[in-house]
């Protein structure tokens, strides 16, 4: 299969920024000669972690947090931006002693993913953190994170919560079933 060419850009211009995310107008030429704007948001560059603790061969550890863009709790693996000078692998440690209270003796790359790549540019490191040992730092939550235990051969009904809907969250624990042979269906 052949790459395809991607589109010349012609002019980018920044329509919107906040704290967190700069939205760019990009004005593009393709191969066929069409010009079209596009808009996408730009991340930091440096990326985000989620790590996928297991607190032993068939128990997660999830937690419970606010999501303001649905204004509601979400149950998810534990997830943060990479910070400056970090690794992938640093930033999933501090993340999971952040939001969970432990470290890892066994930190393993699972998979990456984008989230949105038609608009977003971040990409997200996924994690399984297994031989855990407990070590808390102080994290940035406005309030405690509520964690939540499930077990790996309970996964058919974790996928049925209500508020297991964040898509990366979704993945990662397809992948961790996928990487140790089992189906969600097990």
């Amino acid at each position: 299969m052949t790459k395809k060419q991607v589109p010349q850009i012609l002019s980018r211009r920044v329509v919107a920024q906040s704290r967190l995310l700069r939205i760019e107008a990009v004005d593009l030429k393709f191969s066929n000669g069409e010009l079209r704007q596009f808009e996408r948001m730009k991340g930091s560059g440096r990326g985000a972690v989620m790590i996928v603790p297991c607190l032993d061969e068939n128990t997660l550890l999830l937690i419970r947090e606010y999501a303001a863009g649905s204004h509601d709790y979400q149950l998810g693996f534990p997830k943060g931006l990479i910070d400056p000078g970090e690794t992938p692998e640093e930033a999933a440690q501090r993340e999971l002693k952040e939001e969970v209270g432990y470290g890892s003796h066994n930190l393993e790359f699972l998979t990456e993913v984008s989230m949105a790549p038609q608009f977003f540019s971040a990409k997200m490191h996924i994690f399984v953190a297994t031989d855990l040992y407990p070590e808390s730092l102080p994290g940035d939550e406005p309030e405690p994170l509520e964690k939540v235990t499930w077990a790996v051969d309970d996964a058919d009904n974790l996928l049925t919560q209500p508020d297991f809907t964040e898509a990366r969250s979704v993945a990662a624990l397809l992948m961790l079933l996928r990487k140790r042979g089992q189906s969600a269906n097990a």
